[in-house]
């Protein structure tokens, strides 16, 4: 039974590209529903792009979406509708990359434009950049294998807050952010907040746990929740605690 009090997630997945155990969008949807309702959220996602109907019923938005930048002129209006009403953000990997990175940089605090040469491959190499915020609890700099990080990026002007930047790999060594929250004000709306993640092309890393934890934090955090809210999980077992709740599992 779905927690009437869980955080609401909708995942906006893509359909699979890349190669064997690469952008896995589909797996994303099933692997990551199964985690979010395993910690009490309540969670619906699509390979489409949610109706204003589904926005309404949502606190954040995940998107892990090739190009997800690529939207009709009345997605568009939904998502500024969403935003503008402080519904929460989440950008995995190139999700943020589109034909008009302006626009999406006004979203997420950062984008990059689709057919441009902007990302290097190889072993990503992080450095946190502000250990003391909540969504980075615990976290040291350390080196996640076999990624793709992003660069030539557009950044929106105030804002945004980077969390880890990594030296790219390949090519020129240039330090660009890979982590980072975003909060803004759309003129008469409420405050809404962005949480981006750049990696992601190897699918096994979101498993790795450091990230994984991570990722909890950040959405729960673009959720305008406690930080911690998806770090426990609900039992599903059919047990129930007094007066009908889920019993959890810490």
């Amino acid at each position: 039974m779905a927690n009437p009090n869980g955080i609401r997630v909708f995942i906006h997945a893509g359909l699979k590209s890349h190669a064997e155990g690469q952008h896995d969008y589909p797996q994303f949807l099933a692997d990551w529903s199964k985690i979010f309702t395993e910690r009490g959220a309540r969670v619906d996602g699509a390979l489409h792009f949610p109706t204003a109907k589904q926005l309404a019923e949502t606190d954040v938005l995940v998107f892990y979406k090739g190009d997800a930048g690529y939207l009709t002129d009345e997605q568009k209006a939904d998502l500024d509708a969403y935003v503008k009403r402080g519904g929460g953000v989440v950008s995995l990997h190139d999700s943020l990359c589109g034909p008009d990175p302006v626009y999406f940089a006004s979203i997420f605090g950062g984008a990059k434009k689709h057919g441009e040469q902007n990302f290097s491959q190889g072993d990503m190499n992080y450095v946190i950049t502000d250990k003391t915020d909540p969504i980075m609890q615990g976290m040291s700099d350390f080196v996640l294998p076999k990624d793709e990080a992003f660069k030539l990026m557009t950044w929106a002007p105030s804002g945004m807050k980077v969390l880890a930047t990594v030296a790219m790999p390949t090519g020129t060594p240039e330090v660009i952010p890979q982590i980072w929250t975003y909060e803004h004000t759309v003129a008469g709306g409420q405050p809404a907040r962005s949480f981006v993640w750049m990696q992601g092309h190897t699918y096994v890393n979101f498993a790795n746990p450091v990230i994984k934890e991570m990722l909890l934090r950040g959405i729960s955090w673009a959720a305008k929740k406690p930080v911690d809210s998806l770090a426990k999980a609900v039992a599903r077992t059919g047990g129930r605690g007094v007066g009908g709740s889920d019993i959890v599992v810490p």
